[in-house]
């Protein structure tokens, strides 16, 4: 039997002191060897990440204290038992013989420091290399995580980067040294599908050629399928099952495991289905909600030829030089109590374009009506009130909610806002939200801090339905949470469409969610709409190549078909985005069958 590379024995971490103490791992224990991949699954609080930050010696930096157990690396002069090394031996291992790619880029990477010099320090630190080389493995580095123009990513910050961009420099930087052992820790939550797949098919390439061993954190079971080679499923700080992919998804024993399965949303499950359905989770009774499409739809929000430029300035006079096309030529309709998703890879214009509607980025050009009413056309007092009718609920629910303030205050400030609710009347509209969102009122008290990451969604969704929108859109509402967190929230999103008569414009890069929710689907690639219509036909019918990769990209939750080799044969069009000479010329689109719509190359 081959040498484990990394063997965490009997791990019992803890924080605080004396009464305080909490026990976040108990007794974990488990091993890692050359080649193989271990996904290490569960919920937020399971102690998944503090299993890896223990590895590091990092554990220690944030407050918490390795109390018992072994942590044993095998480097190549020999065993050392990581819980007992010094400062020294761990600078000269972390980077070197582990690598990590942190869930949070943007917390990871130094805003005051250039790409380059983030990526180089490690490779002068540990292999030596300087100025030339060091800078041309740093362009190779950039080139395999798949990021375009990679010689002038090298000069930028963080900053000025997207989310998933971030993330794959990350990914660079952790794998820059070819360590022995890679921790990856929720790597691929920010990445769309396409950049998923091919960053899954490089580590599982580097696992190959360098007999690297990867332990691999996430709450995606679809990827846990296509990755892993064993799977240890956390719950509460303790290992509740462990065993091959293959014995884990044909019979779980835990009932924890078989609800983490029960939750995930496969592609391809909702052939034959009119309308969105809630997702099955063990132990709750199964009871679809969701309405079909109305037999007259109505339409709610119409938007027409949308285009949104930001302009790009440089020189020493900071002249406007080009544009930035976010936005080109975007036309849809959603209907009354029914739900549009965007889809696409980071940086198509997603989430600009949901932004463009709400007027929190001011368009270019173009019409949004929503319910008859102009939205470009209003001044900043109609807008005010007509944003009443139009909420947005953000990605990351830590950055849009204030952690200075309790929860109560920040679900009641827009009933004040629209002098909605005073008084008894205010605390008892906030409690109903809070029982609507499934809360306990108790948690009216709290601060963003002292709630999970789901719970905090959780109270973005309030804050949003408070003032009795009819619009409302999520961008990436669900992208981060846990898979049985993630199902909650989309059975929520669901039930109160069902009872409200809600329309959401669903901007996300997860498939399988998608097909669940939809009931039109619009995918967008370098700002345009690729490809528009009804979700079985862009699922069972797509048409445009770019969705077709979408598609091919997917991973699926069967460990016995692994698509990590397959050919991403789609190549992307040259970006017109900084192009001097791009003039845009009207989108052109074909009619596949009534409201199936694909954009004519």
């Amino acid at each position: 039997m081959t040498e484990a590379i990394v063997t965490i024995d009997h791990l019992r971490v803890t924080f605080g002191k004396g009464a305080d103490t909490v026990t976040a791992v108990k007794d974990v224990s488990f091993s890692i060897a050359p080649g193989e991949t271990v996904c290490v699954v569960g919920e937020s609080g399971s102690g998944k990440s503090v299993t890896s930050l223990s590895l590091m010696r990092l554990v220690e930096f944030g407050g918490g204290s390795i109390v018992d157990g072994r942590l044993t690396l095998m480097r190549k002069d020999g065993p050392i038992d990581l819980a007992q090394a010094d400062t020294t031996t761990m600078r000269s291992i972390r980077g070197r013989d582990i690598g990590m790619i942190f869930q949070e880029p943007m917390t990871s990477l130094n805003p005051v420091f250039t790409i380059e010099r983030q990526l180089t320090d490690g490779l002068r630190l540990h292999l030596g290399l300087t100025g030339s080389a060091a800078r041309a493995r740093a362009l190779q580095l950039l080139r395999d995580v798949r990021i375009p123009e990679p010689e002038r990513r090298l000069k930028q910050y963080p900053h000025e980067l997207s989310g998933g961009m971030r993330q794959r420099v990350v990914i660079a930087i952790a794998m820059a040294c070819e360590p022995r052992l890679l921790i990856a820790d929720e790597p691929t939550t920010a990445l769309d599908v396409t950049i998923q797949a091919e960053i899954l098919a490089l580590i599982n390439r580097l696992k190959r050629e360098k007999g690297m061993a990867v332990m691999f954190i996430t709450h995606d079971m679809a990827v846990v399928a296509q990755i892993a080679d064993r799977v240890v499923v956390m719950y509460r700080g303790d290992v509740v099952e462990e065993g091959p992919v293959a014995e884990i998804f044909a019979n779980p024993k835990a009932e924890y495991t078989k609800a983490l399965l029960a939750a995930v949303p496969r592609l391809g499950e909702m052939q034959g289905k009119a309308a969105p359905e809630p997702l099955r989770l063990v132990g709750q009774k199964f009871v679809p909600k969701s309405l079909p499409p109305a037999a007259q739809p109505e339409p709610l929000l119409e938007v027409k030829n949308l285009t949104t430029y930001f302009p790009v300035r440089g020189g020493p006079l900071r002249r406007h030089t080009a544009n930035v096309h976010a936005v080109e030529d975007v036309s849809f309709t959603l209907n009354k109590g029914e739900t549009l998703s965007l889809v696409g890879e980071s940086g198509c214009g997603k989430s600009s374009c949901g932004r463009s509607i709400l007027r929190l980025v001011e368009p270019t050009s173009g019409s949004v009506m929503l319910d008859r009413k102009d939205v470009l056309a209003c001044n900043p007092r109609d807008l005010r009130h007509l944003r009443r009718d139009m909420q947005m609920i953000f990605q990351d629910p830590f950055a849009s909610l204030n952690p200075y303030m309790r929860l109560m205050a920040q679900v009641a400030e827009p009933l004040r806002n629209f002098g909605l609710a005073t008084g008894s009347d205010l605390i008892d509209r906030v409690a109903a939200l809070f029982d609507r969102v499934d809360l306990p009122r108790s948690y009216m008290r709290r601060f963003p801090h002292e709630l999970s990451g789901g719970q905090r969604q959780r109270i973005a969704i309030a804050r949003a339905l408070a003032v009795n929108p009819k619009l409302i859109i999520a961008d990436e509402a669900v992208s981060a949470l846990d898979v049985s967190v993630q199902a909650q929230v989309l059975n929520l999103m669901m039930e109160l469409q069902a009872d409200l008569g809600l329309s959401f414009l669903f901007i996300s890069h997860d498939m399988a969610v998608v097909e669940r929710v939809s009931h039109h689907v619009a995918v967008m690639y370098l700002g345009r709409i690729v490809e528009i219509g009804p979700r079985a036909a862009i699922f069972e019918n797509p048409q445009h190549a770019y969705t077709k990769t979408l598609m091919l990209a997917v991973p699926i939750a069967d460990p016995n078909t692994r698509k990590l080799d397959s050919d991403l044969s789609f190549k992307p069009i040259p970006s017109p985005m900084h192009d001097r000479s791009y003039r845009p010329t009207p989108s052109t689109y074909d009619t596949v069958a009534p409201g199936h719509l694909v954009l004519r190359d």
